[in-house]
C-alpha cells in the first residue's frame, strides 16, 4: 500500500487526468515502469528536479506537491516562477528560414529566424552543446537518404572545430548543402551523399564554407 504523501498525489494527478504512468514516463523520456517503480518500490528515492517539474506543468500544480521544498517549487499560478522554471529546464533554439539543400542546392537568400523548437537544457549539456551556437533548418531533396529525407528538420551546431566524420552544413557559392565531408586530400573537400544515386562533388577548401555539423535530425514517421 502507498502511504508516501508524494506519490499518493502523483497517484490522484494522475488518475484525475486519466492518464496511465507508463504514458507519463514515456512523456519523461524515461523507461515505461519509471514512474511505478517510484511509486510501488521506492526507486528513485525522489523525483529528479526537471522530471518532478515536467510532471508539475502537465498537471498544472505546485512542484512542492511532488516533493520539491517550497522555496525551489514551480509554482502553476503566479506567471514569474513559472517562467523561471521554465527557463531553467528547456532551451529555445532558433528555426530559420533557410533549407539546407540535400539535392542539388537550395538558395540561402535569407537566415532570418521564423519560430524555436525547445530543447531539454540538460540533455543539451549532456551533448557538450551550447545553445547560443545552435540552430534547426529543413533538409530539402533525397541525396541524404535513408540518414536524412526531405523535410527532416536538423539541429545545426556552429561552434568553430576541427573537421571530423558526420555530415555537415556547407555553404559552396550562394547555395547550402548538407553532405558528409571528405578531407583527406590538402586544400580538396568532397562532398559526399548518402544516396548513391548522386556521386560526390569536389571543391577547393576556400571555395567552401562549413557552416556547422549536424548533431540531431527529427521528421515524420
Amino acid at each position: 500500500m502507498v502511504s508516501d504523501p508524494t506519490r499518493l498525489r502523483l497517484l490522484e494527478l494522475a488518475a484525475a487526468r486519466r492518464v496511465s504512468l507508463a504514458r507519463l514516463s514515456s512523456m519523461l523520456g524515461k523507461n515505461s515502469s519509471y514512474l511505478q517503480q517510484f511509486i510501488r518500490k521506492g526507486s528513485p528515492r525522489k523525483l529528479e528536479e526537471q522530471d518532478r517539474g515536467m510532471l508539475a506543468r502537465f498537471f498544472g500544480v505546485d512542484e512542492a506537491e511532488l516533493g520539491a521544498s517550497k522555496e525551489n517549487s514551480y509554482d502553476a499560478h503566479p506567471p514569474a516562477m513559472a517562467e523561471r522554471s521554465r527557463r531553467r529546464s528547456w532551451i529555445d533554439v532558433p528555426r530559420l528560414a533557410v533549407g539546407a539543400s540535400a539535392g542539388p542546392g537550395a538558395m540561402a537568400d535569407g537566415e532570418q529566424a521564423f519560430d524555436t523548437i525547445c530543447f531539454s537544457g540538460r540533455w543539451l549539456r549532456s551533448m557538450g552543446l551550447q545553445p547560443e551556437h545552435l540552430s534547426t533548418i529543413v533538409v530539402s531533396g533525397d541525396s541524404m537518404e535513408p540518414s536524412l529525407r526531405d523535410g527532416d528538420e536538423i539541429l545545426v551546431d556552429r561552434t568553430l572545430r576541427a573537421l571530423r566524420d558526420g555530415i555537415h552544413v556547407v555553404r559552396l557559392g550562394e547555395s547550402l548543402l548538407v553532405k558528409r565531408l571528405d578531407v583527406s586530400r590538402p586544400g580538396i573537400v568532397v562532398l559526399i551523399s548518402d544516396n548513391p544515386a548522386y556521386p560526390p562533388v569536389e571543391c577547393a577548401a576556400q571555395d567552401m564554407a562549413v557552416v556547422g555539423r549536424v548533431v540531431w535530425k527529427g521528421g515524420r514517421i
